[in-house]
């Protein structure tokens, strides 16, 4: 939802609410898949499973890359340390990171000052929106990367 005076900022919304709209029928369908007791109880569990294997795929993934990921036991995302690869600690340095990760390997991923972490070089990587394949040749871009920056220094 958006409250704005602004008349630009409330027109734009109102053209792009169009492409995120759900019809009636199919929020009648999932309201009533999710009343079923059967059948929450084993997505969430499928979810749960999910969540957890693509979590230790990245875990595992990153660390063959030498990189460490804060522990967790639950979540969409884990805190990796990529301090080693900044130029000074700084957030100017992260951002530089950030970018050379956007541009040489094709990652997008959350510099932590976005996310308002009180130290450079901590990333936040987000694992649960992607399919195994997609995080299996992220993980690929992202050793590489690595292996790339520590051939350079």
């Amino acid at each position: 939802m958006i409250y704005s005076n602004n008349e630009r900022l409330v027109s734009t919304a109102t053209k792009m609410s169009s492409y995120g709209l759900i019809s009636s029928q199919t929020q009648y369908l999932q309201s009533k898949l999710l009343l079923g007791k059967e059948f929450r109880e084993k997505y969430l569990e499928e979810n749960r499973n999910r969540v957890k294997e693509r979590r230790e795929m990245m875990v595992v993934g990153l660390g063959e890359a030498g990189i460490s990921c804060l522990k967790g036991n639950a979540g969409l995302f884990c805190w990796v340390d990529l301090r080693n690869l900044l130029s000074s600690n700084t957030f100017t340095a992260e951002m530089e990171l950030w970018k050379k990760i956007l541009h040489e390997a094709g990652l997008n991923i959350s510099p932590g000052a976005s996310c308002h972490c009180s130290e450079p070089g901590w990333f936040r990587i987000c694992f649960a929106n992607m399919s195994q394949e997609t995080l299996k040749l992220s993980m690929e871009r992202m050793k590489a990367f690595i292996s790339k920056q520590y051939y350079c220094m």
